[in-house]
C-alpha cells in the first residue's frame, strides 16, 4: 500500500514528481506554494508579480526539477532561490510596485490583535497605519537588505536557511539584517512613525 503523500518529505516528492507522479507534484505544490507566494509578495509589494513568480517557479520545477542538488540545500530553499532570482529580475526591470493590500496584512496579524481591533475602531486604524508604514519602509530598502528582512523576520527563517537561499555566508546575512533593521528604524522615524519604529519585530534568526 502506498504511503500517504502528506508524510513523504519534499525530496522524495520531487523525485516522484520527476518520474511522472502528478499527485506528488500536487502535494509539493500545496505544501510550498503559499510560502513562495508570500516571499514574492513581500519582496515586490505586488500581488500580480507574486502570482507570476510563483507560477513560473513551479513551471520551472516541473521542467528542471532534475537539476535540484540535495547537497546544496533543501527543496524549499531551492524553490525560494528560484523565486528570489525571478523577483530580483522583475525589480530590476520595473521599479514601480503597489503596496501589499490590507487583506494580506490581516492574514499576518495575530488572532488577539484582530480581536482587540474589532473592539476598538481607533486601535484598528492605528494598527493598520503602523503595518502600512513598516511595509512601505521594507519595500523601500535596497533588495539585498529587503530579502534578509523578508526571509528572517517575516518568513521566520534562521541565518543558515537564509544564507542557503541567497547564496552567501551566514555572517553576511547577520550583518545585512543588522544594517537593514537600523535602516528601517531611520526610515520610519523620517516618516514621522516613531511608534511604528518600536514595533519592528526583533530578528528571529538564530543558528
Amino acid at each position: 500500500m502506498r504511503e500517504s503523500l502528506a508524510t513523504i518529505n519534499d525530496e522524495t516528492l520531487l523525485r516522484l514528481m520527476m518520474a511522472g507522479d502528478a499527485e506528488a507534484f500536487a502535494e509539493l505544490y500545496d505544501r510550498r506554494q503559499s510560502g513562495v507566494y508570500r516571499f514574492a509578495l513581500r519582496m515586490s509589494g505586488s500581488h500580480a508579480v507574486a502570482e507570476d513568480v510563483t507560477q513560473d517557479v513551479f513551471m520551472a520545477l516541473m521542467r528542471d526539477g532534475n537539476l535540484y542538488d540535495s547537497m546544496r540545500g533543501s527543496v524549499a530553499a531551492y524553490l525560494y532561490g528560484m523565486a528570489r532570482n525571478r523577483v530580483l529580475k522583475r525589480l530590476a526591470r520595473d521599479r514601480t510596485f503597489v503596496s501589499i493590500s490590507d487583506e494580506a496584512a490581516e492574514k499576518e496579524t495575530s488572532g488577539d490583535a484582530r480581536f482587540i481591533a474589532r473592539e476598538d475602531p481607533l486601535a484598528e486604524m492605528a494598527r493598520d497605519e503602523t503595518i502600512t508604514a513598516v511595509r512601505q519602509a521594507i519595500l523601500a530598502l535596497p533588495a539585498h537588505y529587503r530579502e534578509v528582512v523578508v526571509l528572517c523576520n517575516m518568513q521566520e527563517m534562521n541565518y543558515e536557511q537564509a544564507a542557503a537561499i541567497i547564496g552567501c555566508p551566514v555572517g553576511t546575512v547577520r550583518s545585512r539584517l543588522h544594517r537593514a533593521r537600523a535602516m528601517l528604524i531611520n526610515k520610519l522615524r523620517a516618516m514621522g512613525e516613531a511608534e511604528a519604529a518600536t514595533r519592528i519585530p526583533s530578528a528571529r534568526c538564530a543558528l
